[in-house]
């Protein structure tokens, strides 16, 4: 059965709360029964200068320029303001372009809700029910055509539907209001967050400030000592450093000895390659002293090397002194520049077996404690190897230590802000939903929107995911579609849009982009998906954070006196 945008719904005031249903003629509708009555003439309404006979009106003549005289006929259908003018023979107008006064062909159908028709569906041949279930519309029996009254069935039907459609709809406003508390809540414990962050920033500024002060005092008292450097700490002290210094001379020293040992060695062995050649290739009856004088040397340096004579030092034993100095090999410094360990060392060390949150909090709150007691000379401001006294380094940990948490908490505040800013809708209702995703099987993908973050397709073959974009703002828009009978449609009237753009990349194609429109349902459900166009897809989703702002039963609102 047919619908169309000229179906009009009137509320169901009994039509003969107007006028009785005999004095009227046919079609008229209760807001126009006015206009027509037991007068011998009829007056059209659009042009009251044009005044006929009560005889014309429904003689399927169209007369009045605004089709006011054929309420019950379709004499006047042809009447469209969207026609294009032409001419037209006969008619008081000349043209076909303009609107008829009326809505339609009035269908009382009483046990359900009166309608109208349009002009063009009256004796067509085709019992409407949707639009005129008492079936008056074809009261000509065009080709045979009788039409029932099945408006006791229909309007029982509507009646059940109907119903339904209510108790959805207060399921949906106490979902709606449940979704609204809950997002009051979430803004409330981000408001209280802010307000503990901003004072424990002043408290962390207060002693950042504090800390710089102790810090730069430890700075100046430390510049002010005589001896600095490697083997502070009295003249045992320095001369442990001087003495560990004087090793790492002699070692690289030695190193260097031995490079020169090398080359020397490897000159020897030229000259030893000479002068065996020489002795293997000379003529002994020729009469050269120098000659002879020389394989004589040569003979006696030969024979004394092959007794084994002159010192002979194994380069393992050279390599293990040029080791550097460690635990296991050499002088272990260590051993001499920390003294033994006291009983403050083995509390400090502690921290070692704490988790990392307690092991820092520790940190830094011994480290306050040993700038306290070295200040007070309850500890000993034993040296480090860094050449900087523990209590300035001390002083510089519990510095950086609060420096840090004052810019870690200082982010943290910045972010809770910006979420406080953001739109979040209507009574901040998105708030109660973000972080949840709803999803729909269609055919070879399923595709999921998460609230406030992203839209993905998922190919069900195992091609990995896309993303269809992410989120950037919430706009309005108006949508024309027509009523589903399941609910599950947008409808007509403004929507909430969400926006998800800067997806993953088209091929040969910009980036993918989401537009989520909100109808109002019971449950989150994505209902239908599709490609509008190139790499942007229209969801459409059914939220009870897109119904009404239906207020909580008994509770009166401020406009409400």
């Amino acid at each position: 059965m047919r619908r169309t945008d000229a179906l009009l719904l009137v509320s169901g005031i009994a039509y003969s709360s107007f006028v009785a249903a005999e004095s009227l003629p046919r079609g008229v509708g209760p807001e126009f029964a006015k206009f027509y009555g037991s007068k011998a003439t009829f007056t059209c309404i659009g042009n009251p200068s044009i005044v006929l006979k009560s005889s014309q009106i429904n003689d399927n003549s169209c007369d009045c320029p605004d089709g006011s005289d054929e309420p019950g006929t379709a004499a006047c259908s042809y009447l469209d303001p969207l026609s294009p003018e032409q001419p037209l023979p006969g008619s008081l107008t000349g043209t076909t372009n303009t609107t008829n006064a009326l809505p339609g062909f009035w269908c009382a159908n009483e046990g359900h809700i009166g309608t109208y028709v349009p002009f063009m569906y009256v004796n067509d041949g085709v019992c409407d029910y949707e639009l005129c279930c008492d079936g008056s519309e074809e009261f000509a029996h065009v080709g045979g055509v009788k039409c029932e009254n099945r408006c006791a069935a229909v309007g029982k039907e509507w009646r059940r539907l109907e119903e339904e459609r209510k108790q959805s709809k207060e399921r949906s406003a106490k979902r709606r209001r449940t979704l609204v508390k809950e997002a009051r809540e979430l803004r409330r414990r981000v408001e209280v967050m802010i307000a503990n962050l901003q004072e424990e920033l002043k408290r962390l500024e207060l002693k950042k400030g504090e800390l710089q002060k102790k810090f730069e005092e430890a700075e100046r008292s430390e510049r002010g000592k005589v001896v600095k450097g490697e083997g502070q700490g009295g003249k045992l002290g320095v001369l442990l450093g001087l003495a560990k210094n004087r090793v790492s001379e002699l070692r690289d020293t030695l190193d260097k000895v031995l490079d020169q040992r090398d080359d020397l060695q490897d000159k020897v062995d030229q000259l030893e390659d000479i002068l065996k050649k020489l002795q293997d290739e000379y003529n002994p009856n020729f009469n050269d002293e120098g000659v002879k004088a020389a394989v004589k040397s040569w003979e006696n340096y030969a024979a004394e090397q092959a007794s084994g004579k002159g010192p002979e030092l194994a380069d393992a034993d050279i390599m293990e002194i040029l080791k550097e100095d460690s635990e296991t090999s050499g002088i272990n410094w260590a051993e001499f520049q920390e003294e033994g360990a006291s009983d403050a060392d083995i509390v400090y060390n502690l921290e070692a077996y704490l988790p990392p949150f307690a092991r820092d909090y520790l940190h830094e709150k011994l480290n306050l404690l040993r700038v306290w007691l070295i200040e007070n000379g309850i500890l000993a401001d034993n040296p480090t190897s860094s050449g900087e006294s523990r209590l300035v380094t001390a002083a510089r940990e519990a510095l950086e230590a609060a420096k840090n948490e004052l810019s870690s908490k200082t982010s943290t505040l910045e972010e809770e802000q910006r979420d406080l800013e953001k739109d979040y809708g209507p009574d901040d209702i998105f708030r109660a939903l973000k972080g949840k995703c709803v999803s729909t099987d269609s055919g070879e993908y399923e595709y999921e929107l998460c609230w406030m973050d992203r839209t993905t397709q998922k190919s069900k073959k195992g091609h990995g995911n896309t993303n269809m974009g992410n989120f950037v703002r919430i706009d309005r828009e108006m949508a024309d579609d027509e009523e589903r009978a399941d609910g599950k449609g947008l409808g007509k009237g403004q929507r909430m849009v969400l926006r998800y753009d800067n997806g993953q990349g088209c091929w040969n194609g910009p980036n993918r982009r989401t537009d989520v429109w909100l109808a109002c349902a019971e449950t989150e459900e994505v209902w239908r998906v599709r490609e509008a166009e190139k790499c942007v897809y229209k969801m459409e989703v059914g939220t009870p954070a897109a119904c009404e702002d239906v207020h909580e039963p008994g509770v009166k609102t401020k406009d409400e006196l």
